[in-house]
């Protein structure tokens, strides 16, 4: 194979692909060969990433298909359409996730957890489950978490959405042993603090800002397109033989013990 990044014949379905890394991720598989699904819970904001990917390359290569992820019966809608507009999925990328609390754990809502463990790890399990039996029919294809490093570290602020992103490192070694017999690909990607909408309240704290940075080796926060080229690595030939795995893309924070 010439290029070892090419996506060209894939099929990758991204959530929350509207904005930030996830747009990025839609974008540059785009670009690297794959048709596309732009996903997130409004049709109108799905209807335009798609639109610009589909004129920036000259082709209707990406999709809109709306979806909630908190509800299972449109996870199964979002399959089903996928699977009508481009007839498979080579790809699944579960990037979609919330974080409706910023404080210590012991003044957590109920509701608060609730949601943040339906979204952030039951969604990925039902949708995962739900691409998986037609990878497994042709010994192929590749399921990618966006995770977090928060997920490796303790948080005062942030302790119930840690866990529930380390609790995806787990779910991608849990379906890395169980489907890698039928050459399936199972992994996360773990970004450190990027400039996206979600982590607004965290880089525009001044305090916060100035923590991160000035114990990360490249002394910055991330851009989401600089996330985007770990997706099409792991989708593609080039990270065939990685799998179970969590790539942390953090500017150096995490090893320099920030």
């Amino acid at each position: 194979m010439d290029n070892l990044f090419d996506l060209s014949g894939k099929v990758a379905l991204v959530t929350g692909s509207t904005k930030g890394i996830g747009k990025a991720i839609v974008e540059r598989m785009a670009q690297h060969g794959a048709k596309v699904v732009v996903s997130s819970r409004k049709a109108d904001a799905c209807e335009a990433v798609a639109a610009s990917i589909n004129e920036t390359q000259g082709a209707e290569v990406a999709a809109a298909i709306p979806c909630n992820i908190s509800h299972r019966d449109q996870l199964e809608h979002l399959v089903a359409a996928t699977r009508e507009k481009w007839g498979k999925i080579d790809s699944l990328v579960c990037n979609a996730a919330v974080n409706p609390y910023f404080g210590p754990s012991a003044d957590m809502p109920q509701d608060a957890f609730d949601k943040i463990i339906d979204v952030n790890i039951k969604s990925n399990i039902w949708l995962s489950h739900m691409v998986l039996p037609e990878m497994v029919e042709r010994k192929d294809g590749t399921v990618i978490i966006v995770s977090s490093v928060g997920g490796y570290k303790g948080s005062s602020m942030l302790g119930a959405y840690g866990i529930s992103k380390a609790a995806d490192f787990q779910l991608a070694r849990n379906l890395s042993t169980e489907y890698g017999p039928h050459n399936i690909r199972a992994n996360c990607i773990a970004p450190g603090l990027v400039k996206t909408d979600f982590a607004r309240a965290l880089w525009e704290n001044p305090d916060i800002l100035e923590s991160v940075t000035s114990t990360a080796p490249l002394r910055r926060i991330g851009m989401p397109d600089e996330i985007a080229g770990a997706a099409v690595f792991l989708a593609s030939a080039a990270g065939a033989f990685m799998s179970g795995q969590s790539m942390v893309i953090d500017g150096g924070q995490l090893t320099a013990g920030g």
